[in-house]
């Protein structure tokens, strides 16, 4: 089989105004970026916001294993399916950062004949909204440093920093770095680091802000740093408030494209959601839903991150509603947290699979838990046996959830009909949607909620700074606002060597600190880094270019 990049660089794609028209917009809705990528003006939302709002379905997945899962396969593979049944379909992703695709992840455009093109320009520069959201961000960490130089009128503590500087790159030597040496001339010495883009606090924001008015009003609430007093110091107390918003102004623009089969998809953001909370941008989902009838959307690993942090964090906030969710599986990775090693995937392995469909089970237990239906997608590898498939269909049923085999890898569209029709038979089942807490709660009690209800947790343990931050903050008075937990995207619990469904665990909490802007409160536990490194091997070193632009090895 062709790989990935050579089956996208082989299609034959119409150009974007085509896909465009499917949702019932014209040339002069969109802002070209090319032949095949395009923004959609702002303009198009005063005309189609008292549209009704099309099915929404979420797509997520069991937790990741080097074996792979395929969610964003999945869900442009399910969008092309919908479309092929004669839905007017748009599917809403987010997008990928060039950290992972140079590092060990790779590109997320999907993959075989569920992809969205152009691919390359998707997994690279695309529109340019990462380098905008990384100049935004470290405008505002170059005006803290330069207050602090010219004679610091706001009285910041310089150990009190809290804005760090960010690239969209995987790089451990940046962690940690001393700023301002060199002399007087050079600014004030500190300590400081470096986070990857898509955990910035910005990006948040943009995926989090309704519109460019409630984006201008996030930007000026970022804490940047705090007084001797122990004041909060924020962007708007910094007068840049009105730069950062400059800074954003395109960027906060949904982009348009399209998948292989020319099913139209809205990509824009993309916070990771081991280290932040995972989801596109509310605008591309709201305007996928006021210009669609069906829209497919994802969030980032699996459900216990991705998933939790769509219906606690972005529902909560903008009144948003799946009407059913789509969890993903593989065989492979069934056996892999059946303690399988990599290596031996492809041999016929029943007591495995049964063995890790217990992580199955706790993600389909989250999804009910939300009052929200399930349904399963296996995603078909030539090695899956009928006993191994028949195991995951005999945990569905005992479960509750329909089941539906995936071939849309292989098969494009064509191959995720029977998942369509199992995922719009679910819009007419009963749902009873609840957050995993309130608002009113403590911030101790919803790190506690989610740590249990979701990771299955028996506890947590605050580190001493942590719980120091945290009384900081409920004094500061955000303790109403919605938790968003930093964990290893490998396991249910905050050990990544832990697979299947842990029991008997603590999770350990050693900071926490305030997304004022974003609104919602950053919880670091384990060892998550919020600066990724580089494997051994990069998949930088496989990718290459031709003197004629040809592109090779991204994946």
């Amino acid at each position: 089989m062709l790989s990935d990049v050579e089956i996208a660089q082989g299609a034959k794609v119409e150009k974007i105004s085509a896909a465009a028209a499917k949702l019932g917009l014209s040339e002069d809705d969109l802002e070209f970026y090319g032949k095949f990528k395009a923004k959609i003006s702002p303009d198009v939302w005063k005309r189609v916001e008292k549209n009704s709002d099309g099915k929404l379905i979420l797509v997520t997945a069991i937790t990741p294993t080097p074996a792979g899962e395929g969610k964003t396969t999945t869900s442009i593979g399910l969008a092309d399916a919908f479309a092929r049944l004669g839905k007017k379909i748009c599917v809403a992703l987010r997008e990928p950062s060039l950290g992972p695709c140079f590092g060990i992840k790779g590109g997320a455009a999907g993959g075989g004949y569920a992809q969205v093109v152009p691919m390359e320009d998707i997994n690279l520069h695309f529109t340019g909204d990462f380098h905008a959201i990384t100049t935004a961000h470290n405008l505002l960490a170059a005006v803290v440093d330069n207050h602090l130089h010219q004679g610091n009128e706001l009285k910041i503590d310089s150990r009190r920093v809290v804005w760090k500087r960010v690239l969209d790159l995987n790089d451990r030597a940046l962690r940690n770095v001393i700023v301002g040496l060199g002399g007087k001339i050079n600014g004030v010495p500190r300590e400081s680091g470096f986070d990857i883009t898509v955990a910035s606090e910005m990006m948040a924001i943009l995926c989090l802000a309704k519109n460019f008015s409630d984006l201008k009003e996030r930007l000026g609430k970022i804490i940047a740093a705090y007084t001797f007093d122990g004041a909060p110091v924020t962007a708007d107390d910094l007068k840049v408030t009105g730069s950062l918003a400059l800074l954003l102004k395109d960027a906060i623009k949904p982009n348009l494209v399209q998948t292989l089969e020319g099913t139209p998809a809205l990509i824009h953001g993309g916070p990771f959601a081991n280290i932040a909370h995972g989801c596109n941008s509310v605008t591309a989902t709201k305007y996928a839903l006021k210009l669609a009838d069906v829209v497919v959307t994802e969030a980032g690993f699996g459900a216990d991150l991705g998933a939790e942090k769509f219906l606690d964090i972005k529902c909560r906030m903008s009144g948003l509603r799946p009407d059913a969710v789509v969890i993903v599986a593989t065989i492979r990775a069934l056996k892999m947290h059946g303690g399988v090693n990599k290596k031996n995937l492809a041999e016929p392995n029943v007591e495995a699979v049964e063995r890790g469909l217990e992580n199955l089970e706790k993600h389909i237990e989250n999804v009910q838990g939300f009052g929200l239906p399930a349904i399963v997608a296996l995603n078909d590898f030539p090695t899956d046996t009928a006993e191994e498939i028949s195991a995951v269909e005999k945990i569905c049923a005992a479960k509750n959830v329909r089941f539906a085999r995936s071939k849309v890898f292989a098969q494009g569209g064509a191959g995720g009909i029977e998942l369509a029709r199992k995922v719009e038979e679910s819009f007419d089942d009963e749902k009873n949607f609840k957050f995993t807490y309130e608002d009113d709660l403590s911030l101790t009690e919803k790190i506690s909620a989610v740590a249990k209800k979701i990771y299955g947790a028996d506890g947590v343990t605050f580190l001493p700074a942590a719980k120091k931050q945290l009384a900081e903050i409920e004094k500061l008075g955000f303790g109403k606002l919605p938790v968003c937990i930093a964990k290893t995207q490998y396991s249910l619990s905050d050990d990544a060597t832990k697979l299947g469904r842990p029991k008997n665990f603590v999770v350990t909490v050693r900071e926490v600190k305030i997304s004022a802007g974003a609104g919602f409160v950053v919880v670091l536990s384990g060892n998550i880094m919020t600066m990724p490194g580089l494997p051994k091997r990069p998949a930088a070193e496989q990718i290459d270019i031709t003197p004629d632009g040809i592109i090779s090895g991204l994946f």
